[in-house]
């Protein structure tokens, strides 16, 4: 990140706002001793510097741009044409979690309405429906959800599982006017995983063998594509993050 500098006009403003403060002292405090006088100075000083601290901040605020979110792969489990719905687990056990994607454009970083959001994840025992151990199904934590007027998609799931040689991940791809924007990996916070893993049905298949520094693909941009998480007092976990891509 860019270090943070005040403006001219900030600087010429504080000094201007400083000087002032130091007649003021000079002409009403005559009866305050040298270090009397140097202490309230150095006050006045402080607020002004919060001020033209206040100015930067506002500054930097106006600037900011969207983030482009790092394209990551496909992987070999997508299945196209997944269900439009909201709740994916299929009764899957796993610790709840509601997951909030939001889609905005990274260049104007306006809200894109009615794109369609299609993830696909784990299960808590590490598979995937329709291969492997979950052939069997061909839709459990797949879903698509399309974006309102904020961008927002959501979806009910479950904590993802792990499987050998991988970090925890979930899949996503955006669609935009039928066409593919953007096709990433979404992640978790080691520590958190960690947490998560200490309950049932994650206890079953301990030591997972891949943590985030170690994964491949992660490495390539997965800092930032993390989910900001919080876990409520019921014990439901909220997954947010937002994309930003081109149309």
């Amino acid at each position: 990140m860019r270090g943070r500098r005040c403006s001219r006009s900030s600087r010429r403003t504080l000094s201007g706002l400083l000087d002032r403060l130091v007649t003021v002292v000079s002409v009403s405090d005559r009866q305050l001793t040298r270090r009397e006088s140097l202490a309230r100075l150095a006050g006045f000083a402080l607020v002004g510097l919060g001020l033209a601290g206040l100015e930067a901040r506002e500054t930097d605020a106006a600037s900011v741009s969207c983030i482009l979110t790092p394209e990551q792969t496909e992987g070999p489990y997508y299945i196209a044409g997944e269900k439009l719905r909201r709740n994916i687990t299929d009764g899957h056990p796993g610790a709840p979690m509601q997951l909030r994607t939001f889609v905005v454009d990274a260049t104007t970083c306006r809200p894109i309405r009615n794109a369609a959001v299609d993830i696909w994840h784990a299960d808590a025992a590490g598979a995937y429906s329709g291969f492997g151990s979950g052939a069997s199904s061909r839709t459990f934590m797949r879903g698509i959800q399309r974006t309102n007027a904020k961008g927002l998609a959501q979806f009910r799931t479950v904590y993802p599982g792990w499987y050998q040689g991988r970090t925890v991940h979930i899949h996503v791809k955006v669609h935009v006017g039928g066409n593919v924007v953007h096709t990433g990996q979404l992640y978790f916070a080691d520590s958190l995983t960690d947490a998560v893993y200490r309950q049932a049905p994650y206890t079953s298949r301990p030591n997972r063998t891949t943590r985030n520094a170690d994964d491949m693909i992660f490495r390539s941009g997965g800092s930032r594509s993390m989910l900001k998480v919080k876990r409520s007092s019921a014990g439901i976990y909220t997954a947010t993050i937002t994309m930003g891509v081109r149309r």
